[in-house]
């Protein structure tokens, strides 16, 4: 059974993320499960820090953006995620080719869900772990 409030695809996912730091740096969603997200950043002269391997920061944005994404649907109608905290260890640097990164849940509550994301390179190798905490908020009146 989906955990998603509203219907969710990678089209949709896709076509709300066009015009934006997501869209710029070229990280496309791939897959929608039913309690998971999948999309991939390409390793290339938008995303390469000086010396030529992934930029951490570019591994933060793409967990932060599946965890905002994942989290945003999961909530009621007029609800809102907004993030709290997120954490990062890097693992493995990459080069070239693409990291893909997969969201799944630890915890969704009523005013706070807590998200993992995992990235892998195209040898599924753990790069890079993530976790996010979210903060519901409840529709102003």
């Amino acid at each position: 059974m989906p955990i998603w409030k509203a219907p969710v695809t990678v089209e949709s996912l896709n076509a709300v993320s066009r015009n934006t730091a997501v869209s710029y740096l070229g990280i496309e969603f791939t897959e929608v499960g039913d309690d998971y997200i999948v999309a991939r950043v390409p390793v290339n002269e938008h995303t390469r820090q000086p010396f030529g391997l992934l930029h951490g920061g570019v591994s933060v944005l793409l967990a932060e953006t599946l965890g905002s994404i994942a989290s945003a649907s999961c909530c009621e109608k007029g609800h809102a995620a907004v993030g709290l905290d997120i954490n990062a260890n890097h693992l493995r640097g990459v080069r070239a080719g693409w990291v893909t990164g997969t969201v799944s849940p630890v915890h969704i509550g009523r005013t706070t869900q807590v998200w993992h994301i995992e990235l892998r390179n195209d040898k599924q190798e753990l790069t890079c772990v993530s976790r996010i905490t979210m903060a519901i908020l409840s529709p102003k009146s």
